[in-house]
């Protein structure tokens, strides 16, 4: 290609048809969707920005319109990424999937934060609990534990995320450290897409966000060794999300 002019490159090969396609493309000029939201909505000092969701709409998976399609599409997603999607009807049957599951796997001990919703999902768990709050926890201790049982700020249906924040999972290393994180969340916690997660995370915080706020998208994962995916790599292996209601 040294010395060739790829402007006017026009063939029936890959390159050229993508060349071609680049040509095409650049006739039909458009804003950037991040400066048409920043001129609609100035950045007011200290708050978090966040897109209009119509701004990425056309460039983003679909999340759906109503619960149901989130619902469903969030389960797709989930599937996808290797992660389990347990839909129960309330915190009692939330309670009895955590407690089976930790008799069927053997779970010696789990770390929890302290959340109502998380409190009562394991209640009757049957194994003992290990308290972990931002910022005060024993790091052995936790790292001891089969499974971090947490609650999050939202599940979402568009990328199969779960958004966690500091105050819904006890700090980071809670769902880091076990070798399984158990998300325990409510139907109205599943929203669309990323921009209404974070603009969920901010109605309900308002200027004082959590210290920390991270997506979580399946269990962790690497393919940098030979292209092979290996799961808990750094982080849990297993992502189990129970939904309730």
């Amino acid at each position: 290609m040294e010395g060739a002019d790829v402007s006017r490159r026009d063939d029936d090969s890959a390159e050229g048809v993508i060349l071609a396609r680049v040509r095409e493309a650049l006739q039909l000029p458009a804003p950037p969707p991040h400066l048409r939201s920043h001129a609609a909505e100035p950045a007011q000092p200290g708050a978090l920005s966040i897109l209009p969701a119509e701004a990425g709409r056309p460039w983003l998976p679909d999340g759906g319109e109503t619960p149901d399609e989130q619902r469903r599409i969030l389960a797709d997603n989930l599937a996808r990424l290797r992660a389990e999607f347990i839909h129960v009807a309330d915190t009692a049957a939330a309670a009895a999937v955590i407690a089976d599951r930790a008799r069927d796997r053997g779970w010696r001990r789990l770390a929890i934060h302290g959340d109502p919703l998380v409190a009562a999902a394991t209640a009757t768990v049957g194994c003992p609990t290990h308290r972990v709050d931002d910022g005060a926890f024993d790091k052995q201790a936790l790292e001891a534990c089969d499974a971090g049982v947490t609650t999050c700020e939202s599940l979402v249906a568009q990328t199969g995320s779960v958004l966690v924040s500091s105050a819904t999972c006890g700090g980071r290393s809670l769902s880091v450290l076990p070798h399984v994180h158990v998300v325990i969340a409510t139907a109205e916690q599943v929203v669309g897409t990323l921009a209404d997660a974070l603009a969920r995370a901010r109605e309900r915080h308002g200027s004082r966000l959590p210290s920390m706020l991270s997506f979580i998208t399946g269990p962790s994962r690497t393919g940098d060794i030979e292209r092979i995916l290996v799961l808990g790599a750094h982080g849990p292996r297993e992502l189990v999300v129970i939904l309730v209601g």
